[in-house]
C-alpha cells in the first residue's frame, strides 16, 4: 500500500497526465475543426493512438494509487499485475516514440508541451512510481504472456479502424502503405519490444524484492 508521501507524488503525477491528455484533446480537435472535418473526427483520432490510450490507462492507475482501493475499478488498477503491464506499455511507448517517430515532425507551442509529458515526462514518472511504491511479490513470470493481451487487442483496433476509414496512426501499421503482411512483421517486432521490457520490468521486480526481504 502506497504510504502518504507515495500518494502524493501519484496525485501529482496524475494531475500532470490529466493534464496533458485534455490538451491533446483539445488540439485535437482544434486541427480536425481548422480542416474543415469537425470536432468529432478529432475525437476519433484522438483514441487512435496508443500513446493516447496508454496515458489514460497511466493516469488512471495513478489516480487510483493515490485514492486507495474505494472501489471496484481503483482496486483493479492497483493491483501490482496491471500496474506492471501498464508500465511495460509506457515504456514501449516512449522508446518507440524516441527511436522511430520523434524526428517525423516539430511540434510547437502547447503540442510541444502535451508531446514532451505523454512521451518523456510520464513514462519517468510512472515508472518512479512503479519502483517506489507498488509491491512485487506476487508478480509471476506467467503474467508476462497475459499482459501482450493490451499490445495485440490494440494492433487488432487499429486494423479494424483502418479497414472503415483507411486512417492509421503509425507509420509502421499503415496497411494501405505497407500492405498487411508487412504490417504484421512490423506488429511481430514491436510485441518483441513489449515482452523485453516485460521481461526486463518483472526481473528488476523480483530482484527489489529479493533484496527488501534480506
Amino acid at each position: 500500500m502506497p504510504s502518504g508521501n507515495h500518494r502524493l507524488f501519484a496525485a501529482a503525477a496524475a494531475l500532470l497526465g490529466w493534464f496533458a491528455l485534455v490538451v491533446q484533446l483539445y488540439l485535437s480537435i482544434q486541427l480536425t475543426r481548422s480542416n474543415g472535418d469537425g470536432a468529432w473526427a478529432g475525437v476519433w483520432i484522438y483514441f487512435g493512438f496508443f500513446t493516447i490510450l496508454t496515458n489514460l490507462l497511466v493516469a488512471c492507475a495513478l489516480t487510483a494509487a493515490a485514492l486507495g482501493p474505494r472501489g471496484p475499478i481503483s482496486r483493479t488498477f492497483g493491483r501490482p499485475g496491471v500496474h506492471t503491464c501498464i508500465a511495460m506499455s509506457i515504456v514501449v511507448v516512449s522508446a518507440l516514440y524516441n527511436v522511430l517517430l520523434r524526428q517525423l515532425w516539430h511540434p510547437e507551442g502547447w503540442q510541444l508541451v502535451a508531446d514532451v509529458i505523454l512521451h518523456d515526462v510520464m513514462p519517468v514518472l510512472f515508472l518512479l512510481h512503479w519502483w517506489l511504491a507498488v509491491p512485487k511479490t506476487s508478480l509471476r513470470w506467467r503474467q508476462i504472456g497475459f499482459w501482450q493481451l493490451y499490445p495485440a487487442a490494440y494492433f487488432v483496433y487499429v486494423l479494424a479502424r483502418g479497414a472503415v476509414n483507411d486512417w492509421y496512426p503509425y507509420p509502421f501499421l499503415d496497411v494501405s502503405k505497407l500492405g498487411y503482411a508487412q504490417v504484421c512483421i512490423d506488429a511481430c517486432a514491436v510485441l518483441l519490444a513489449f515482452i523485453a521490457v516485460a521481461c526486463a520490468l518483472l526481473a528488476l521486480g523480483r530482484r527489489q524484492t529479493r533484496i527488501t526481504h534480506r
